[in-house]
């Protein structure tokens, strides 16, 4: 193989791949050094530079064109590496860094500065069946799965290199070539590399025959070992052994057997060889399987239906099942009256089965003139009248005649009895309408309809004449008085055309001599329409899936006529109680739905159709169609509310019903069925599948958390299932469970130095309580329930904020400790929570005996609990509430709401304002400014931790 560098007259070298080791070939040229570039940019720019350098480079360009063969099986799946042109190429540097020599395959690509990088000339399909990495020059198959069979016959054969990747299917049948062109830069170590990897096919393709019915027509005279090629051979995209290799028949019949033939192309022909004696009289077809096989591991295989018909050949002569018949014949027959009819049998077929009669040579031309032989039938009828000088006896040979057949024989002999009386004569005179000796009448006829007088008599006079009705039917012959010789001819019980359409019956005439003649009537019954169409089902039940396509089929209505023509015509109509959007053909019966049907809309249509005659007047019958739609999960379960909202009280005992959560599925059955499962905090909520309750698992505490938002799935049992989604909150509902907490003074064992000079009405301390619940259960009130110390009354306490204030002046006598209990206390109901806490106020002008002062705090104070209650005056909108007497419940409930609404807004905003002023206060060290001297450090006062006692 030649590469690009024949231009310059140049060979190129060549490496070759095969699936287990790669082989350079033993013709690889050396490669070149390449002539040097300043820089290296992108194709179009290189491509320009080739423009000017190639008639001063050729030798070293083109000296490094390079042919590389791979081979892959087709059908293998994205990401199998073909080959790596770097390693293939042995593109590794050499000791001097700059020419390409044969290395060791363990260098890296990378090493080289700059580094290689590898581009397919053009894009066009690259990407389509192979992908290169630039960088590395690996070679992978792309997403596209490789189609041998597909790619070889969009290529065609011989085609050029051109564009970065072309199909080409060699000369070679069994080779099939995807083409490359690849690009090695830089312009230092520049290598054109064309690419070809050969497709190998596997067995992926099964044998078709072009047609399912192959047909071949054998002459039943066909020797043994005749041999008939079939048409419409198998055909497999796969080559070699994967095509086609053998056929056989399931079924031989004894008779056939199949050969193959293969052709200089190696296509292989079925033939069908003769193994036995044929005859198409015995049996006229064979039905068999042809089966084509391929040669493929395992083997494919592929079948049509071979029908071998056997052909006429003109081997069978007529022949007579008689070789002799006897006929008599009145010497007064009538012109033209049949005398007999014979009938000769060829097995044959078609012209081979043509049969012509003809008198033979050896019958008297006197016979052949009184008697005439229809040549197409054998119908031997009295040609003329007979004679007084005629002969009595008559020997008739007549010849069956066929195509390249012996005649076959049969004689008739024909005896005359001569008649010396002449028989009675029977005139008709037709009432009913008769046309060629054929008498029409309706079947609706009414009884004792006339049809015909017939008149007997003998012609000589002397002889009585009687007669009488011969054959069955609702016919009867009645004298016609008061004439002797003229009866009637009447029916008796009406017709019916469904029944019987013709009769045959005769009128016989006989005298007193015993001699009788028959007068033949034929009467053809005429159809009225007097049927109406009946359907075949009264009630027509179907079933159809909602959502059908447009125009779905849903059944096909028959019914039935018993008249003829086109009074049995039926036509098919819809009732008017029928939906516009249900079609019925008028022809056919066919019912069809040309709209998509919900059940959710409406389940059940029951309307009627209508079978229309055409007869005149026409007759019709009615049928029901019920159609019962089938429901098909398109529904998604539904709630009945987007947002669910559900208010609880906390400490709500757990498993206790919190609400119903109400979901529907406008589905029937199982595709109605409805699942509801928590999907976020499963492990706190559950929720009964069955009847929508949600239930806590636990007692929820507002304090830790105010309010829960939920997700609730509901899944139907539909196949796929279709699932909705509700979000749930849930709010916790206040009680009282929390008695306020006394965050200042953080100890009973604290104390405050009070000064002397301290004025009346000047802020001494306070006591700071905050409550974990919300509304009226954490409104605080504060009181002093027991006081101890010289004048403990002089101070006084804020119900409301808790301020500690100096009442009075404090007197010499006032000197001491003062210990007042706290009561703090919310206003929860049923039943307020308090806790307690023991305020220590030092009256001295100066703090000289630490440890005086804590000895007195830890005896046990001797207080006297006061029974008065904390007080906080609080607005009754009650009573306002009451002044208003006639206004309506609800608007009173409004105000209270909006009330109670305002006022937790409130306590809310203060606890937060309570909460920022105490953390401000730990910020500063809890640093409590007295009247008078200034900050003192209370923690300096504390000596024991923190003990708020809760009564």
């Amino acid at each position: 193989m030649r590469g690009g560098g024949d231009a310059c007259g140049l060979r190129a070298g060549a490496v070759s791949w095969s699936r287990a080791t790669w082989r350079p070939r033993p013709d690889m040229g050396s490669l070149s050094r390449p002539s040097s570039s300043a820089s290296h940019g992108n194709l179009p720019h290189l491509l320009l530079f080739f423009l000017f350098v190639r008639p001063f480079n050729c030798l070293a360009s083109y000296s490094r064109a390079t042919e590389i063969l791979y081979s892959l099986n087709e059908g293998l799946p994205a990401g199998v590496l073909i080959g790596s042109l770097a390693e293939d190429l042995r593109l590794l540097p050499s000791a001097g860094g700059q020419d390409l020599q044969s290395q060791s395959s363990q260098h890296s690509v990378a090493e080289r500065n700059p580094p290689l990088s590898f581009s397919l000339a053009s894009q066009g399909l690259s990407g389509q069946y192979v992908t290169l990495d630039n960088r590395s020059g690996e070679l992978h198959t792309s997403a596209q799965e490789i189609d041998r069979e597909a790619l070889c016959l969009e290529g065609g054969r011989g085609t050029a290199w051109g564009g970065s990747i072309s199909i080409s299917s060699s000369p070679s049948a069994d080779s099939c070539l995807l083409l490359l062109d690849v690009l090695v830069l830089p312009q230092e170590y520049f290598r054109f590399v064309k690419v070809k990897i050969a497709i190998r096919d596997i067995n992926d393709n099964a044998p078709r025959f072009p047609i399912s019915q192959i047909s071949v027509w054998v002459p039943e005279n066909a020797p043994v070992n005749t041999r008939l090629a079939i048409e419409h051979p198998a055909v497999d995209p796969d080559m070699g052994t994967n095509g086609v290799q053998t056929y056989r028949l399931l079924d031989y019949h004894r008779m056939f057997t199949l050969d193959v033939e293969e052709n200089e192309n190696g296509e292989r022909t079925p033939y069908l060889i003769v193994m036995g004696l044929l005859d198409r009289e015995t049996q006229d077809q064979y039905v068999s399987i042809i089966i084509a096989e391929d040669g493929g591991s395992p083997p494919l295989i592929g079948s049509a239906t071979l029908t071998i018909g056997i052909s006429d050949i003109n081997d069978n002569c007529p022949l007579f099942t008689d070789s002799q018949i006897n006929m008599t014949v009145y010497g007064n027959a009538t012109v033209g009256t049949p005398i007999a009819a014979v009938q000769a049998v060829d097995r044959d077929l078609g012209n081979n089965a043509q049969i012509t009669y003809s008198y033979s040579q050896k019958v008297p031309q006197a016979s052949k003139d009184l008697f005439h032989l229809n040549e197409n039938t054998g119908v031997i009828k009295l040609f003329s009248k007979i004679g007084g000088s005629v002969l009595q006896t008559h020997k008739l040979t007549i010849l069956a005649n066929g195509p390249g057949c012996i005649p076959a024989v049969i004689t008739a002999l024909v005896t005359i009895i001569r008649v010396i009386f002449r028989p009675p004569e029977i005139v008709p005179r037709y009432i009913a309408n008769e046309i060629d000796g054929i008498i029409y009448l309706k079947e609706l006829e009414p009884i004792n309809t006339p049809i015909a007088f017939f008149t007997i008599r003998d012609p000589e006079g002397k002889y009585k004449v009687s007669c009488y009705l011969e054959g069955e039917g609702p016919f009867r012959l009645l004298p016609y008085k008061p004439y002797s010789n003229e009866y009637l001819l009447e029916t008796t019980k009406p017709m019916d055309y469904e029944l019987q359409q013709f009769y045959e019956i005769a009128i016989v005439a006989w005298n007193s001599e015993g001699f009788q003649v028959k007068k033949m009537i034929k009467v053809q019954l005429l159809d009225d329409n007097d049927n109406a169409p009946v359907f075949l089902q009264p009630l027509v039940e179907l079933t159809i899936e909602e959502n059908n396509a447009p125009n779905a089929f849903l059944t096909k209505l028959d019914a039935t006529d018993a008249d003829s023509g086109e009074r049995g015509q039926v036509s098919y109509f819809l009732g008017p109680d029928a939906p516009s959007y249900f079609s019925l053909d008028s022809v056919t019966g066919i019912l069809t739905v040309s709209t998509q049907l919900d059940r959710e809309e409406k389940e059940t249509y029951r309307y009627t159709v209508r079978a229309v005659d055409s007869g005149k007047p026409p007759q019709e019958s009615v049928a029901t169609v019920i159609i019962t739609v089938l429901d098909k999960n398109d529904n998604s379960p539904r709630f009945i509310n987007k947002d669910f909202s559900f208010f609880v009280p906390e400490n709500f005992p757990g498993y206790g019903e919190i609400g119903v959560i109400s979901v529907t599925d406008a589905d029937t059955g199982q595709n109605g069925w409805v699942a509801l499962s928590v999907v976020n905090q499963s492990d706190i909520f559950v929720i009964d599948t069955g009847k929508g309750l949600l239930r806590a698992k636990v007692s929820l505490d507002r304090e830790q958390q105010s309010s829960y938002t939920l997700w609730v799935e509901a899944v139907d049992g539909g196949m796929p299932p279709l699932s909705s989604t509700a979000k749930i909150t849930i709010l916790l509902l206040d009680i009282n469970d929390n008695p306020p907490l006394v965050l200042f003074p953080q100890s009973n064992m604290s104390y405050l130095l009070v000064l002397p000079s301290t004025l009346p009405g000047s802020l001494v301390t306070e006591v700071y309580a905050v409550d974990k619940d919300t509304g009226m259960n954490a409104v605080i009130a504060y009181s002093i329930i027991g006081r101890r110390g010289p004048r403990p009354e002089s101070f006084r306490i804020d119900p409301k904020t808790g301020n500690i204030t100096l009442e009075e002046a404090l007197l010499q006598t006032d000197y001491g400790l003062h210990r007042l209990l706290v009561k703090v206390s919310d206003h929860g109901y049923p039943e307020p929570l308090h806790s307690t806490v023991m305020v220590n106020l030092f009256v001295n002008d100066t703090v000289s005996n630490e440890s005086y002062i804590e000895n007195l705090l830890r005896k046990e104070p001797e207080i006297s609990i006061e029974e008065k209650e904390p007080q906080i005056s609080i607005e009754p909108t009650q009573r306002k509430g009451e002044s208003v007497s006639c206004m309506p419940t609800l608007v009173a409930l409004s105000v209270i709401s909006l009330s109670s609404i305002t006022f937790l807004t409130g306590m809310g905003i203060y606890i937060c304002l309570r909460r920022e002023k105490k953390h401000h206060r730990e910020d500063e060290n809890l640093e409590v400014q007295t009247p008078l001297k200034g900050k003192i450090d209370l923690h300096r006062r504390e000596r024991k931790p923190i003990d708020i006692s809760n009564i």
